[in-house]
């Protein structure tokens, strides 16, 4: 099972950022952190989570790093029996309020993973996107963290912004591999309703001729690319587990999980949340939302689409794409070879 636990909290609220957020509730910190334990004791007993059944678990936000270590510690508490001996344990974090005491406390919990939200390490560019962290504030964020003692660091990239040129992303490709990181993601970036680039969509501008070779450079570092956006040596069990359609549970303001075919939603409001943490919308999935979901999710990542998914037309589509090379196959799955096509994809397949 997977946990994901979202955390509101910014120091700033990026112009491309439609995540559930507040720049100005830092007061309601204790108290959040507080109803978080509520929802997952919870959780907990819904669900009957035995000793060790969390494999992975991954703290989101907003901006997990403006949260003191001393506030996480009764989740922890909570938590640590619950863990996997080997749980892959991550925390995003921003480079601008991931000081080295925060990273020191972090680590003594057992977060043995970061993500820096590091966007690029051009000044200019930084500004343009809203991010309150100077290229220098990034390079000492990760080394600080290596110094922490952090078995795994990732940073993300965005690339597809207005005026990016190869020049401008490969000093962001240098510099992101002259750091000690072992994961990579890469996302383009994405205009959304609400945010201050709704009004201004032209600050999107994706290139596939770029795109291709952006990625052709970082899998050239030796990254792996194992999913449309994430690239590494190695690969977050995390986000694979979400890819595998793994059972996963949410909490926070905005947090969503999903335990077998139903999906729940609790408050997103921050001081609904706060009120009653126990409160849940439910979606259930039909067969068919499940199916579409597997396939968009197996296509677009290494983990592949399961033959016995598919219907009769469907598999014969898939074998025509095989033969025309754009699937590859093993004795149980098809493997999608671009996944710049994996949507394209998908939707033939459904026909």
């Amino acid at each position: 099972m997977l946990l994901y636990i979202h955390i509101p909290f910014c120091d700033s609220k990026c112009h491309y950022c439609s995540f559930n957020s507040y720049v100005d509730r830092f007061s309601l910190r204790e108290t959040y952190m507080r109803a978080l334990c509520r929802q997952l004791d919870h959780e907990i007993a819904c669900h009957g989570i035995a000793a060790g059944r969390i494999e992975t678990l991954f703290i989101g936000g907003g901006t997990p790093s403006t949260v003191a270590p001393e506030l996480y510690a009764p989740l922890f508490e909570r938590l640590k029996p619950l863990l996997h001996p080997d749980a892959e344990i991550t925390s995003e974090a921003n480079p601008n309020s991931a000081a080295p005491h925060w990273l020191r406390g972090m680590r003594s919990l057992g977060v043995n993973r970061i993500s820096f939200g590091v966007q690029s390490f051009d000044a200019l560019k930084l500004k343009q996107l809203g991010r309150a962290h100077s290229p220098e504030q990034a390079v000492a964020a990760v080394v600080h963290a290596e110094k922490a003692g952090f078995e795994h660091l990732s940073l993300d990239l965005i690339y597809g912004v207005r005026n990016d040129t190869k020049t401008l992303l490969q000093h962001d490709i240098d510099t992101a591999f002259s750091l000690p990181v072992d994961h990579l993601s890469a996302y383009a970036l994405t205009i959304e309703e609400g945010t201050p680039f709704s009004a201004t969509p032209e600050m999107a501008r994706e290139k596939l001729v770029l795109t291709s070779w952006l990625f052709d450079e970082i899998r050239g570092r030796g990254f792996e690319q194992y999913e449309i956006s994430n690239f590494g040596r190695y690969r977050s069990r995390h986000n694979l587990g979400y890819w595998r359609y793994r059972p996963y549970i949410g909490l926070g303001a905005g947090a969503v999980g999903c335990i077998d075919t139903v999906r729940y939603y609790p408050h997103r409001n921050i001081g609904a949340y706060i009120a009653d943490p126990l409160f849940r919308t439910e979606e259930p999935l039909s067969d068919r939302a499940v199916k579409t979901e597997k396939l968009f999710l197996g296509l677009r990542s290494c983990v592949g689409i399961d033959k016995s998914l598919l219907c009769a037309d469907e598999f014969q589509r898939a074998l025509w794409l095989r033969d025309e090379g754009r699937l590859e196959e093993d004795g149980r799955r098809f493997y999608n070879t671009d996944y710049l096509l994996s949507d394209e994809i998908a939707l033939y397949l459904e026909g």
